[in-house]
């Protein structure tokens, strides 16, 4: 098991970098300036006229509604199922798949990655930005008022700034608005609620919500892009977000089960 997960691993970012290397650098044209000013201009907004506001008692149906859904903005919901199927992937002999099945098992494992990567990288980022500005959050607004920052105090009540939640909700909004172009607009409206929700439970700020919704999805297409450039799950898309390739969702009917994919014993070498 040891060796296949070595030659596995070891294939894989050989692939990725020969894609690299032999495949022209050219990305989807995305108007990043102007989305980035809206974005930030739409946080400053919100903490001029919306920071304080937030700062009042919902009606309790409202608020029930919100810490009911609020939780799907944590990313262990997304991140495990990845991981966990990207060892799956790690352990199964590769050369022994057909056609169909080496189809299913790669998508698979594309999206798998896809998701950690566009996921993880940004909840990473506002892990470090949270430190960095050490905004207090509403609970201690009567202390502190709705712009008090205390850099690198690591303690959860000073990492306001930007919201965790929101980011991994628009880093999810962003990959099934790329991954099922057709439902983009539902997507999105869900994961604004899903968002707001960290403003209605009295966890965050309208501007950290923000910021940390722009970040997520932003980075999210990021890598949708780097991966179409390379030739891995999207292709690009010269008037707007990348799309799926047409191979993507090909299951092959008579798929074999992952338990008996691992049985396999001979190491792979190619994938």
């Amino acid at each position: 098991m040891l060796a296949r997960s070595r030659t596995n691993t070891a294939t894989t970012f050989a692939v990725i970098g020969r894609r690299f290397h032999r495949r022209p650098a050219q990305y989807d044209r995305i108007f990043w300036l102007p989305w980035t000013i809206g974005c930030v201009l739409l946080a400053g907004l919100a903490a001029i006229y919306l920071d304080h506001a937030s700062i009042r008692d919902w009606h309790p149906v409202f608020g029930a509604l919100a810490e009911m859904s609020t939780p799907l903005g944590l990313g262990e919901w997304y991140l495990w199922p990845a991981a966990a199927w990207l060892l799956v992937a790690n352990q199964i002999d590769w050369t022994g798949l057909g056609r169909k099945q080496l189809m299913a098992v790669y998508n698979r494992t594309s999206i798998a990655l896809f998701v950690l990567v566009a996921v993880g990288l940004p909840g990473l980022l506002t892990i470090v930005l949270k430190i960095l500005f050490g905004r207090a959050r509403p609970a201690l607004y009567e202390t502190y008022g709705a712009f008090s920052f205390h850099p690198f105090t690591v303690k959860a009540i000073f990492a306001s700034f930007p919201s965790g939640h929101a980011t991994t909700i628009g880093s999810v909004a962003a990959v099934l608005m790329l991954l099922f172009p057709r439902g983009r607009y539902w997507f999105l409206l869900l994961g604004l609620w899903l968002a707001a929700t960290r403003i209605f439970v009295g966890a965050h700020y309208p501007s950290d919500t923000i910021v940390g919704f722009g970040l997520g999805f932003g980075l999210a297409v990021v890598a949708a892009i780097v991966c179409a450039r390379l030739g891995f799950l999207f292709r690009s898309n010269p008037v707007g977000l990348p799309l799926p390739r047409r191979t993507v969702w090909r299951t092959p009917r008579s798929a074999t089960a992952p338990g008996n994919l691992i049985a396999r014993k001979q190491p792979a070498t190619l994938h």
